[in-house]
């Protein structure tokens, strides 16, 4: 899921890395609007309102949009760095860079937020790095096949891609059409689900903010067992070979 590049990864990997990777970020949104009432998967909603302050000359409140705008740029230039700066090192995951980091501030933000320790635009600039990384990561881990912290786009790809449906191709076009929907229904799905079960854990098991902390658990578990499986298929491959 992690680690399979190029001609090696399959739709199923991607499918795995976006079932993953958006129902965290469905959970993540849904902790943030609750918690702060801020957006804290996407800055689309914070660039209208940084413009709109600008344009009434409100510079401090227009200030708090701009650092929650660059937090999201920041986390997808750092994921960015720590990919290319470690791709050489062929013994290193260099995927699993991110993901640590993503869990630690999931982790952070459930400590500090829940003894209020930190202030909510703290807290919104700390999620929309960690989601700047996440999104940076997915991008480059996929080939830019799987996006999973927003649905904006998603929703335009999967409106083109149903139309185009309509239209005679050939099977081959036609399987690569409906592998392509499918991925993006996973994605729409699974963010959906992680709000949900996010929004449930937070109101009515009453987590709060300890419920990043599930998110957190949930990347460390695939990130371990990613490696695990890698490592075991990694081993029978060379005991074949061997005999």
């Amino acid at each position: 899921m992690f680690k399979h590049q190029g001609e090696s990864r399959t739709l199923k990997h991607n499918i795995q890395l976006a079932i993953l990777l958006s129902f965290v970020a469905g959970m993540v949104n849904v902790v943030g609007f609750l918690s702060i009432q801020q957006l804290t998967t996407n800055v689309t909603g914070h660039f209208a309102l940084f413009i709109y302050d600008l344009s009434n000359f409100e510079l401090s409140k227009g200030l708090v949009y701009f650092l929650y705008i660059f937090s999201f740029l920041l986390g997808a230039f750092v994921s960015s760095l720590l990919i290319e700066t470690f791709r050489e090192n062929k013994k290193m995951n260099v995927f699993a860079f991110p993901i640590i980091i993503e869990s630690a501030l999931l982790i952070l933000v459930a400590i500090l937020g829940g003894k209020n320790l930190i202030s909510a635009n703290w807290i919104a600039c700390l999620l929309l790095f960690a989601m700047g990384l996440q999104n940076s990561f997915v991008t480059k881990v996929s080939n830019a096949v799987v996006r999973t912290t927003h649905l904006t786009g998603l929703f335009t790809d999967l409106g083109i891609e149903l139309s185009h449906l309509f239209f005679p191709s050939s099977t081959l076009q036609k399987q690569s059409l409906k592998a392509t929907i499918r991925l993006r229904i996973y994605i729409i799905s699974f963010f959906f689900l992680g709000g949900f079960v996010g929004g449930y854990i937070f109101s009515r098991w009453h987590f709060g903010f300890n419920t990043l902390l599930v998110g957190a658990a949930i990347l460390i578990i695939a990130l371990l067992y990613d490696d695990f499986s890698f490592r075991i298929l990694k081993s029978a491959r060379n005991f074949r070979q061997n005999l």
